[in-house]
C-alpha cells in the first residue's frame, strides 16, 4: 500500500503541542497496515516536528522555555526581521529540530514508545494552520 495524504493541523498558539491523534484521525488507512512506514513532512520553515514525552504538558512547556532563551525574539543583530521579530528565531528553532519524522507501524498502529507522541513546534506567534505530507507506505 502506498498512500500520499496533506494534512491541515489547525492554528496553534506559539509553543509545542502533541498531534499526534489529529495526524492518526487524517489516516484511517494506517489501521490496515501490518508492518510499515508513515513519513511525514511539515511544508513550512517556522514549525517543527519532533517526537518526545506524551504524557507530562510541563515537558512542553519547558521545551517552549529552552528554545525561547536559545533563539530569542528581536536579538540585536539579526538581518531577516521582514516578517518581525520572531521570524528568524522561527526559522533557527525550525532548523535545529527539523521538518520531517519517519515513524515504523507495527499492526496497524504507530510503533511509538509508551510515553513518545508527536509534537508540532509552533515557533511564530501567530503561525496560522501548518500543512503536513503524510506518505504512508506498508502492507496490508
Amino acid at each position: 500500500m502506498w498512500l500520499q495524504r496533506k494534512i491541515a493541523l489547525r492554528a496553534r498558539a506559539r509553543g509545542f503541542h502533541l498531534v499526534t491523534d489529529e495526524l492518526l484521525q487524517a489516516l484511517p488507512e494506517l489501521a490496515r497496515c501490518r508492518v510499515g512506514l508513515l513519513h511525514l513532512w511539515l511544508q513550512h520553515t517556522s514549525a517543527s516536528l519532533s517526537i518526545n514525552e506524551n504524557a507530562d504538558p510541563a515537558v512542553r512547556r519547558d521545551f517552549e522555555r529552552f528554545f525561547g532563551r536559545l533563539a530569542p525574539d528581536g536579538e540585536a543583530g539579526y538581518e531577516h526581521d521582514y516578517e518581525g521579530p520572531d521570524d528568524l528565531p522561527a526559522h533557527f528553532k525550525a532548523s535545529l529540530l527539523g521538518c520531517q519524522l519517519s515513524v515504523p507501524i507495527s499492526d496497524g498502529r504507530l510503533a511509538m514508545g509508551t510515553w513518545q507522541g508527536i509534537y508540532l513546534g509552533e515557533h511564530r506567534l501567530e503561525g496560522g494552520s501548518r500543512r503536513v505530507l503524510a506518505t504512508l507506505h506498508g502492507e496490508d
